[in-house]
């Protein structure tokens, strides 16, 4: 199984989500939208769940991918250290699974270690693994809430 064939999104960390948005649609790429709320993830396995349900993202749905600003908290949070180390950038690439729970199995079977996770009740959520060492960036994989029918 490779988890990793089918990309999903670019998360871009950002100091200030509406400044960034702004920039991207005078250049043409929008309109965005907010994320859904984080409160969502019943199942949290992060540094800092106060934190991470204080982030803001908004999403653009391109042609061929989504991308992500995430402004963190003033709290410590993996997102907030990355900024204030490394400034502006991308944080993580995200893939498109139909299963996380198996797809985060074949990923640690293949050795790498999960950083973060979280899911919904519905079985959707995502999984960060610690590849920004060899990878030089995170990989998350992500599962979509199933379709309303």
């Amino acid at each position: 199984m490779n988890i990793f064939d089918k990309m999903h999104h670019v998360c871009i960390v950002v100091r200030d989500i509406e400044k960034s948005r702004a920039y991207y649609e005078s250049i043409g790429i929008g309109p965005w939208r907010e994320y859904p709320p984080l409160s969502e993830y019943t199942d949290l396995q992060v540094p800092s769940p106060s934190a991470f349900t204080k982030m803001r993202y908004q999403v653009c749905d391109l042609a061929n991918m989504q991308l992500q600003l995430c402004e963190p908290p003033n709290e410590d949070c993996p997102q907030r250290r990355f900024l204030d180390e490394k400034g502006e950038g991308v944080f993580h690439l995200g893939f498109e699974v139909a299963d996380c729970n198996a797809a985060e199995s074949a990923g640690v079977a293949g050795g790498l270690e999960v950083k973060m996770r979280g899911r919904r009740g519905n079985g959707s959520g995502f999984t960060y693994f610690d590849t920004a060492d060899r990878a030089g960036v995170i990989l998350e994989i992500r599962a979509s809430p199933p379709a309303a029918s």
